[in-house]
């Protein structure tokens, strides 16, 4: 039978034209499918159930078809497979599953589950029964559950990999900088609902900030384009280097190296919120007056800058700022920022995937960073200040090849 007719057919209720064939026939047509031969591969084994129920889900399911696709493991061995409707059923019993966890939308399904598996005892009466364990499937806002859907995505180069940060795989949410506390904590606290609900991503992300917080690391880094340097007129003329805590508040994290010099740079945002003379904190060093600023005419893009220290300075009403010596030892970055892979906030039905793609949903920041980053590892979660938490997705190799940090969502 055909397929759209089997669909209208058991829509319908209707009987296939081959429901009442002899066990013979079948049997010999089953040798067929094995063999996939030509007239096998007409053909798909159905379980005899009601094709009058009111639950299609019983009306009749196929349970054996042809698959000429090789096997990841048994290659071209067998021709013939079982539906997962029907695989489902003997494995989990099979195997010694006592409860089966199944999300509601298999709700329709489950009564074929345990017909399935009562005719299936008949055959082998030691299979133990199984226990459907019903809860709602987890739903975030902005986000594609579908495998089907998410394969597309892999098919198209939408994204990397099924391990894209972009992903809510657990590969790619590990890689986004999710840790397994922040999402243990996080699915116990839903526990095993029936309701169904689209949950807001910054309730996970505010629970895996305030893991990450008292514990991490601190680094500097600055965006490469229009960087501004500051010239200090009393700075250190040679390098001055100090060692100093990873985390004020957590001995474990470690130690770092601090370098002073005489010429430093800021972010060209930071210096557009300087005016000349203005004083201002140069975190971890301390005050700074700025004399002078020199922009460019055409754009008003901040320059350069000229300062003198004023160590001393009170920094309760200041304005504090990251910077980095100008030395050589500091290390190329590229800052990665990640953004929901569709626009819609929930997926209806009949929505075309394709319609709504976010454009341009990964965006790639160089930037130049404390020559402490080249001691940190693949997986690390760090804080660079003041522009937040970042997961180590490339750590470092080579001078030719940056530092690749995924930024991690604080909210």
């Amino acid at each position: 039978t055909p397929k759209e007719q089997m669909r209208e057919e058991r829509m319908d209720g209707i009987e296939s034209a081959r429901r009442n064939r002899s066990v013979e026939e079948n049997l010999r047509l089953f040798e067929e499918m094995k063999k996939a031969s030509e007239e096998g591969q007409k053909h798909c084994m159905r379980v005899k159930l009601d094709m009058k129920h009111p639950n299609k889900a019983l009306r009749d399911p196929v349970c054996f078809r042809c698959n000429l696709t090789p096997h990841h493991r048994t290659g071209t061995t067998y021709k013939v497979y079982p539906t997962y409707d029907f695989a489902c059923p003997f494995v989990d019993s099979f195997e010694g599953v006592t409860h089966a966890l199944r999300t509601n939308e298999y709700h329709d399904r489950d009564a074929q589950f345990q017909w399935i598996l009562k005719l299936q005892q008949e055959v082998m009466p030691e299979l133990p029964n199984v226990h459907i364990w019903e809860f709602s499937r987890l739903n975030f806002v902005n986000t594609v559950m579908s495998k089907r859907k998410l394969q597309w995505f892999v098919d198209t180069g939408k994204v990397s990999s099924w391990t894209d940060p972009r992903f809510p795989t657990v590969q790619g949410l590990l890689r986004r900088g999710m840790t397994v506390k922040a999402l243990r904590e996080f699915i116990l606290l839903q526990g095993a609902s029936r309701n169904t609900t689209f949950q807001e991503w910054d309730k996970i992300w505010t629970m895996n900030k305030k893991i990450n917080d008292p514990v991490v690391g601190r680094h500097t880094a600055v965006v490469s384009q229009k960087m501004v340097p500051i010239h200090l007129s009393n700075g250190p003329a040679s390098a001055e280097v100090e060692t100093v805590p990873r985390h004020k508040k957590n001995p474990a994290a470690g130690k770092k190296s601090l370098t002073k010099t005489n010429k430093i740079w800021m972010d060209q945002e930071d210096a557009k919120a300087i005016k000349k003379g203005e004083e201002v904190t140069l975190m971890h060093w301390g005050n700074c007056i700025i004399d002078d600023i020199s922009l460019d005419a055409a754009t008003g893009d901040v320059t350069s800058m000229q300062g003198t220290l004023n160590l001393e300075g009170d920094f309760r009403k200041t304005q504090k700022f990251t910077w980095l010596a100008d030395i050589p030892d500091n290390t190329d970055l590229e800052l990665v920022y990640y953004d929901h892979i569709i626009t819609k906030k929930k997926l209806e039905e009949g929505d075309n995937i394709e319609d709504l793609v976010t454009p341009n949903s990964k965006k790639e920041v160089t930037a130049i960073g404390c020559p402490n980053c080249r001691n940190l590892q693949k997986g690390e979660i760090i804080q660079l200040e003041r522009k937040g938490y970042f997961i180590v997705d490339r750590p470092f190799l080579n001078a030719k090849s940056p530092i690749v940090l995924n930024s991690i969502p604080d909210k």
